[in-house]
């Protein structure tokens, strides 16, 4: 029996393509610009490509060039002109001939490199083409799979061919697609992967070929012919499954026949691939779609116009890390000639801290309409955040009522916002750090209280504009944010935001950077007030 086995059954290594591309192909002005060399020098250039050969004893010069990475080196040679081809002519001076040589060796290196690195961008923006499904696509599919398996399986003269693909768990061939046998085929069981002795050599990177009846017990061969071969289907970096071609008659495949199936396997893989790209990408693209809107709505959801209230100025940044993000700022008037000011945070990144800012920003707007204090209004929301979470979802908040009469300022923080008052002589830290709303539904939390000054700002931001790193690792800081805006308070809000952003601009290095929000409340002085 063994010598049975190594009669009939050959394996053929797949070994990935080795391209061999001439480094001559395509420069046709090269033979020519080696002639008008020769013809205004009198001394021979000649080009030698691949690796440098045994030189010759009487060797003028030589320069190795280099057409690209991975590509092996060719070489320029300056040799004498023998008689016959000299012509009468009288040859330039040696060293004048090679530093015209080294010269064109330079530039013949420069373009052999530029065409080699155009030669893999072009491959990779043709792997960067959008795919656009058709409207039958599934269809399709099954038909382009049954009729490769049928072109090849005809071409190298057989009688059916099956695709059988692992499951997820790698234990399982499926046949997928089939022809040349019966449809219920498809829907047997599985085959177990284990024991399965011609699919494993297959997934080891073989073709495995068995060519007579005797040895197909041994190799588990799926179906009951006397002739088959085995082959993987595989892309670059996933093994998919396997291809079998099965001949009613005992045969040979040659080498011919057995690459031609490596191509039909390899045009099963590519298709297979498109196809999962393609859901991916479909998929991808519901996705940002959705986050699209999702950005749109959080983006319509912050407030635009200030309240047209004498003596007040309001304006806000918010910048997100990703397209979406769980930072916002807020204003909108109670009554009770009251304005409310709020600055929150999700402590959370993307589409879920945007989900949770969305509650918070709703939660604190309902409660804020009838709490005539601020830690009241946050402690209801942080409640309403706890019971509306599966204990996950945490928060940063700072909400403020201001009495517009007097400028008295009732605020009460959650988590650890930015509060500073800055005035013309100086600022003022406010802040004051507290547990985060949603980690627990009895957390109290502390009212606190400042009247505000004609002439004074207050500048209210996230942790992501505190905590943002420059270069060096330096944090930004309160102090770092409210320097700049000492002496400015005469500006209107949005300017002073615009010198708080372009502060933190210049301050921060993009790298893990997180939401950020700046938000500035300014009581400007009265006409009889103001300088």
């Amino acid at each position: 029996m063994a010598d049975s086995r190594t009669k009939n059954l050959r394996l053929y290594t797949e070994q990935p393509p080795k391209v061999v591309r001439s480094a001559m192909e395509g420069i046709g002005s090269l033979p020519a610009i080696l002639r008008a060399f020769q013809a205004t020098t009198g001394w021979a250039l000649k080009y030698i490509a691949g690796e440098e050969p045994t030189p010759p004893t009487n060797l003028t010069w030589s320069a190795p060039v280099s057409p690209g990475v991975g590509m092996p080196l060719g070489h320029l040679r300056l040799e004498p002109v023998g008689e016959s081809s000299a012509q009468g002519k009288q040859p330039v001076e040696f060293e004048t001939a090679r530093t015209m040589a080294v010269a064109l060796s330079d530039v013949l290196a420069e373009l052999m490199q530029t065409r080699e690195a155009l030669w893999q961008r072009e491959a990779e923006l043709a792997a960067g083409v959008p795919l656009i499904p058709h409207e039958d696509e599934q269809q399709h599919l099954a038909s382009r799979l049954e009729a490769v398996l049928r072109g090849g399986a005809e071409a190298v003269g057989c009688h059916a061919a099956a695709l059988y693909l692992l499951d997820e768990a790698t234990t399982e061939l499926k046949l997928r697609s089939c022809w040349g046998l019966p449809f219920e085929r498809l829907t047997a069981p599985a085959r177990p992967l284990q024991g399965s002795v011609a699919d494993l050599e297959a997934l080891l990177g073989h073709a495995v070929v068995l060519e007579n009846a005797d040895v197909m017990q041994q190799w588990k061969v799926p179906e009951d012919f006397p002739a088959s071969v085995c082959l993987p289907v595989s892309t670059p970096t996933t093994l998919l499954g396997t291809l079998w071609v099965f001949c009613d008659e005992s045969r040979d495949f040659s080498s011919q026949q057995t690459n031609m199936l490596e191509v039909v396997s390899g045009r099963i893989a590519a298709d297979l691939e498109r196809e999962m790209l393609m859901r991916e990408g479909i998929d991808g693209a519901q996705l940002k779609n959705q986050l699209s809107a999702v950005e749109r709505i959080r983006r319509n959801q912050l407030p635009v116009i200030a309240p047209l209230l004498d003596g007040w100025e309001l304006a806000g940044w918010t910048e997100q890390a990703q397209s979406v993000g769980g930072d916002f700022y807020d204003w909108f008037c109670p009554g009770y000639g009251m304005l409310a000011v709020a600055v929150g945070d999700a402590i959370e990144q993307g589409l879920p801290a945007a989900m949770a800012a969305n509650t918070l920003q709703a939660a604190l707007r309902a409660h804020g309409q009838y709490h005539r204090e601020a830690h009241q209004a946050i402690k209801q929301t942080n409640m309403t955040l706890w019971t509306g979470s599966a204990g996950d979802q945490y928060a940063t908040l700072f909400y403020c009522l201001i009495e517009t009469a007097t400028g008295r300022l009732d605020y009460a923080a959650a988590g650890r916002p930015g509060m500073v008052v800055v005035r013309q002589d100086g600022w003022q830290s406010l802040s004051h750090h507290a547990p985060p709303l949603g980690e627990s539904p009895e957390t109290e939390y502390e009212p606190f209280g400042y009247e505000l000054q004609p002439g004074e700002a207050l500048v209210i931001f996230t942790d992501g504009v505190r905590d943002a790193a420059g270069s060096r690792g330096r944090l930004l800081g309160e102090s770092g944010l409210a320097q700049p805006l000492i002496g400015q308070v005469d500006l209107s809000a949005d300017q002073l935001v615009a010198i708080a952003r372009n502060t933190l601009a210049d301050h921060a290095a993009d790298e893990n950077r997180d939401d950020r929000t700046i938000a500035v409340v300014k009581r400007t002085p009265s006409p009889r007030q103001a300088p």
